[in-house]
């Protein structure tokens, strides 16, 4: 059984307004989900699932899923403010969805088998998504297994300045315990720091792994994620910017001891386009791994 690539592309409008990340970045015209979608299938995934906006159904599917369709099966869900549990409100004000992992909850009656998530706009690399697939290959038919790719922190820091990242707390057999948000990271005379609670400085090696939101899971995981954001909307529901965040369910399953999350480590390189800004560096970074071989001047011919 092939693994499910599920793509969060539900906030590119928001972000960016409109489509316009989805311009090319590399020398035809190739966007860093392309890349994503390109590594994915060399990788051995069987099918991709977006999760989008119905406001921008036409345009994603004209510039998006008319690329890979005669590749890769395709699937198009929808996240909407309104997608909640029958019975269940929330404020009539609130305009954004819910977060990553109710965009994830929009996929749970078109994916039955292991599936990955990752962002549509982060560039993850080769090696992850391999290791990514092997993981999953491995626990089809099987529940309650899950992993997330953790990127050495040295290998996700930005040259515009200080970053954020969910640093990962391993157990001795490579498993998450937690995932702690650190803030102002970046390098400073050859070693990484972040800023503590106290606003002190505190290093950490270069290879200490970081979530970047990639994520694999067997298909229990919606039935988990459903009765979690059923108690979060209870909770939350009234409030107006409230978010149902993935690493809030795994760490609810790993607390409970329901669900293992392996750490799967990567030496790959990640990065993205999240302001006008990181452009060039992220064209230039694209520029150098094709003329390493890496990917081929042109992705789909």
């Amino acid at each position: 059984m092939k693994p499910t690539l599920f793509v969060l592309a539900a906030g590119m409008g928001s972000r960016y307004g409109g489509l316009k990340q989805l311009d090319g970045l590399g020398p035809n015209g190739e966007t860093i989900m392309d890349y994503s979608i390109y590594d994915a299938i060399k990788a051995g995934f069987g099918k991709l699932v977006f999760v989008i906006r119905k406001s921008f159904e036409a345009d994603f599917k004209d510039v998006v899923v008319n690329k890979f369709k005669n590749l890769i099966d395709v699937e198009i869900v929808f996240q909407d403010v309104s997608s909640v549990p029958e019975g269940f409100a929330y404020n009539p004000e609130r305009e954004k969805p819910w977060g990553t992992n109710h965009a994830v909850l929009m996929g749970k009656d078109v994916i039955k088998e292991p599936f990955a998530v990752i962002n549509a706009d982060d560039f993850y690399g080769q090696e992850s998504f391999a290791v990514l697939a092997d993981f999953l290959r491995s626990v089809a038919g099987k529940k309650n297994q899950y992993c997330m790719v953790g990127y050495h922190v040295g290998n996700t820091l930005s040259e515009s300045g200080s970053v954020s990242r969910g640093v990962c707390v391993v157990d001795e057999n490579g498993y998450l315990k937690n995932v702690v948000e650190r803030t102002h990271i970046e390098e400073k005379s050859g070693a990484i720091v972040y800023l503590d609670e106290k606003g002190e400085e505190v290093t950490i090696p270069a290879n200490t792994p970081v979530s970047m939101n990639m994520w694999g899971f067997t298909p229990d995981y919606f039935d988990y994620s459903l009765a979690y954001f059923k108690q979060f909307l209870t909770e939350h529901g009234d409030k107006l910017k409230s978010e149902f965040y993935i690493p809030l369910a795994v760490n609810n399953l790993i607390v409970e001891k329901t669900a293992s999350c392996k750490v799967l480590d990567t030496t790959s390189k990640w990065f993205g386009v999240t302001y006008a800004e990181d452009r060039p560096q992220v064209v230039l970074k694209i520029n150098e791994l094709i003329r390493k071989g890496v990917y081929p001047n042109q992705l789909f011919k």
